[in-house]
């Protein structure tokens, strides 16, 4: 087992990670079990859509020139021939002089083309109707074709299936696509001092929060927890237990890879074969983070303390995850904020402070969550974003701007605090 012992940067251990990523196999999916999974394929078009010229509005189908003085001051008599609802079609078409009424989605009638909103019209009788307004060729028309024909690139490979990628197949006549498969990461908590739900918590151990928000963080994304449950601080058991999760894409550990006499992931990967990258990173919290490989399966050693396990995962591993499923969008969104009060830091390190967000006159404020300790896992429940502070800094003032990454929105919109 191979390690590097030397402080990596952020940027350099990322980047380690993601090179290090396969995009995983592909599987066929229906349409409703494919919603947020991205394709593995292209898909094209085969139908013509919309399939023949139709009308936009409820309405009247006519001929513009027909109508072309109609005012309404002024209207123009039309005979009504027909009356046509969505789902059927003209049975004759339209002559001068003439109009069918028409509903949203209904086939143009041969004959006409434009058609003039129920609104602008009266209805005399069954049989004549009143036009008010003049209207150009081509008004309202929905026209065949105008979104896909045969051969159009519906959906390229890559692209993550939302609702509207839902009913954009199902228009193509498509009940079954073809995605690539969700990664299977298992999880596995380290130390003597854990105990699990509902365990009893007898002298001084605590509950196992790390497997409960690192299962959850799985889960949101996209991929698919395996509970390994605990390992005591016995390398045996812990080489059996990491050995049972060899099967998943990647493998996470919380726990166990600090320097302590006590730290025994160290050996146990080593004992299963793990080229491990590094096991140190320049950053708070998380600085004790370790990643390697084992054959095929990715190794991610992260902190016992839950906010460091919850921040590296947030940094490496979850981009990991979504490549290996195929995503393009590896990162979170970040945002720019002025910060409500000073930040002190240590020189050397980057730094990743828990804040909520405030938006006060359309500009954004961001605002520490209290104490910022790595064991303070409601800071992180507080938390809208982690502000990214740099190596070189030791001091960040009121007022300064700094880089938020948003955690679990797609914009800074998602929060709704107010200051």
């Amino acid at each position: 087992m191979s390690q590097k012992q030397n402080l990596i940067s952020v940027t350099d251990a990322r980047d380690t990670v993601l090179n290090s990523v396969q995009v995983l196999s592909s599987e066929r999916l229906d349409l409703f079990a494919s919603l947020d999974r991205v394709m593995s394929e292209n898909v094209i078009a085969t139908r013509l859509q919309p399939p023949w010229d139709n009308s936009a509005m409820d309405g009247y189908a006519v001929r513009s020139a027909d109508v072309a003085a109609a005012t309404d001051t002024s209207p123009t008599l039309l005979s009504v021939t027909e009356h046509i609802a969505a789902g059927y079609r003209s049975s004759r078409g339209i002559g001068k002089g003439e109009a069918v009424q028409i509903m949203t989605g209904a086939p143009i009638p041969e004959g006409a083309d434009a058609v003039v909103r129920s609104e602008d019209t009266d209805q005399i009788d069954d049989s004549t109707v009143s036009i008010k307004k003049s209207v150009p060729a081509g008004k309202d028309l929905r026209r065949a074709g105008e979104d896909l024909s045969p051969g159009d690139l519906l959906l390229p490979a890559g692209t993550r299936i939302r609702p509207a990628e839902i009913g954009l197949l199902a228009s193509n006549n498509q009940t079954y696509v073809s995605v690539h498969r969700r990664p299977r990461v298992a999880i596995l908590s380290t130390g003597d001092e854990i105990a699990d739900i509902g365990e009893d918590t007898y002298d001084a151990r605590i509950i196992d929060s790390n497997s409960y928000s690192l299962t959850a963080q799985v889960l949101d994304a996209g991929a698919t927890p395996i509970r390994l449950g605990i390992s005591r601080d016995d390398p045996t058991e812990l080489e059996s237990m990491l050995r049972a999760g060899l099967s998943a894409d990647a493998i996470i550990t919380s726990g166990g890879v600090s320097v302590g006499e006590y730290d025994f992931v160290k050996s146990a990967l080593g004992a299963l074969g793990t080229t491990m990258e590094f096991w140190k990173v320049a950053m708070t919290p998380g600085r004790p983070f370790a990643f390697g490989t084992i054959q095929d399966t990715l190794a991610f050693g992260l902190p016992g303390n839950p906010v460091a396990a919850m921040v590296t995962f947030e940094l490496f591993v979850r981009p990991a995850l979504i490549k290996m499923s195929g995503g393009s969008k590896l990162y979170r969104p970040t945002v720019r904020a002025k910060l409500l009060g000073d930040i002190g830091k240590t020189k050397g390190r980057k730094q990743f402070l828990r804040m909520q967000l405030f938006e006060r006159e359309n500009q954004l404020y961001a605002n520490p969550t209290g104490a910022q300790g790595s064991g303070i896992l409601r800071s992180m429940s507080l938390a809208d974003g982690l502000a990214i502070t740099h190596e070189d800094q030791t001091l960040i003032r009121a007022g300064d701007e700094v880089e938020v990454m948003l955690l679990g929105g797609d914009s800074v919109h998602s929060f709704t605090r107010n200051c």
